[in-house]
């Protein structure tokens, strides 16, 4: 199983990214989809997920209203759209699956995409 995080950048605040992370090796339509990320200094903390069943996702308060999560199953590729970011959004975002028998239970994760936001 493999999860490749990508289109992490530098960017200004107010700015938008796009995050796509790519899978192969599950059954992506079987896995709930989850987006994480680290800031320096800091603990990961959870940025929300998108069910298996392609229709639910659930965000953080942090996040919410600004952050969107999609997936493509014909790609296999999970998506994190980010609107109005801040510099504190700064961070290592992490994509992971956890399969739908144990959705909170986190089994895959990706190595990570760098966003940098300045003000």
């Amino acid at each position: 199983v493999q999860l490749v995080e990508s289109g992490g950048g530098l960017v200004q605040a107010g700015d938008s990214l796009r995050l796509s992370c790519a899978t192969s090796g599950l059954t992506f339509n079987t896995y709930r989809m989850g987006w994480f990320r680290q800031a320096p200094g800091r603990e990961r903390e959870f940025v929300g997920w998108f069910s298996w069943s392609g229709g639910t996702t659930f965000y953080a308060d942090s996040v919410k209203g600004r952050f969107a999560i999609s997936r493509d199953s014909a790609k296999n590729t999970v998506y994190l759209q980010m609107d109005s970011l801040k510099p504190e959004d700064t961070a290592i975002y992490y994509c992971a699956a956890a399969p739908r028998w144990t959705p909170g239970s986190y089994n895959y994760w990706g190595q990570g995409t760098r966003v940098t936001v300045s003000s």
